[in-house]
């Protein structure tokens, strides 16, 4: 029987906002590039007039006030602060999904026992510290919030899920009719965190933390 997986699309995003920090905008930092961008002349250069080095003054000063302006917003300061959080989260959210999916697609005599000590010794603590810190995270912005509660449910689901695989596998003999059970609330669980991940990219960019 087929065990569903479903890695969080949140892992791809974090792994951005952690890793990479341009695919996410920030309004500042493209301000100071900016800034940088136009310092045309060097220290050296002796050919530019007087009127050039006004110009060069000018602009740096519309800068600084263009960078001034473009402060990130409440929102998006929240928003950052959202996904700081999630990111403490993430390496015992993989921790669990990647060892259970190294137990492979089919649940039998064979694998029986390697997948009840994975669920039992590192998959649900894991994703049970996972479900802990997600239900700690509490944004104020009534539209997060909502949006954030498909997350929390969505991983409350596939934790019991998780669950009931293990009951499922604790016998010498599997219980399908357990593991399906087990199969159907992660199932749930992946329609929750769809309903998020369609839901967290409008709102980042409606908010103007997007590019």
């Amino acid at each position: 029987m087929t065990l569903h997986l479903k890695k969080s699309w949140i892992i791809s995003l974090i792994t951005s906002f952690v890793l990479l920090g341009g695919v996410l905008f920030s309004p500042a930092a493209s301000a100071d590039a900016a800034k940088v961008s136009t310092s045309t002349y060097s220290d050296s250069d002796q050919s530019y007039s007087e009127d050039e080095d006004d110009l060069n003054e000018e602009l740096m000063d519309e800068l600084e006030l263009d960078d001034a302006e473009q402060e990130l917003t409440k929102d998006q300061k929240e928003f950052e602060k959202y996904l700081e959080q999630i990111s403490r989260l993430v390496p015992y959210e993989n921790k669990a999904i990647d060892t259970l999916g190294s137990v492979g697609g089919e649940v039998n005599s064979t694998n029986r026992k390697s997948m009840y000590l994975k669920l039992t010794n590192t998959v649900i603590p894991n994703y049970t510290k996972t479900v802990s810190m997600l239900k700690q995270i509490k944004p104020s912005n009534p539209e997060l919030k909502k949006i954030h509660a498909y997350y929390v449910k969505g991983s409350y689901l596939q934790l019991e899920g998780y669950l009931l695989y293990k009951q499922a596998v604790s016998k010498n003999k599997v219980n399908s009719k357990i593991l399906q059970q087990g199969r159907a609330k992660v199932r749930a669980a992946g329609v929750l965190l769809d309903q998020y991940e369609q839901q967290i990219y409008p709102y980042a960019r409606n908010i103007g933390y997007l590019h």
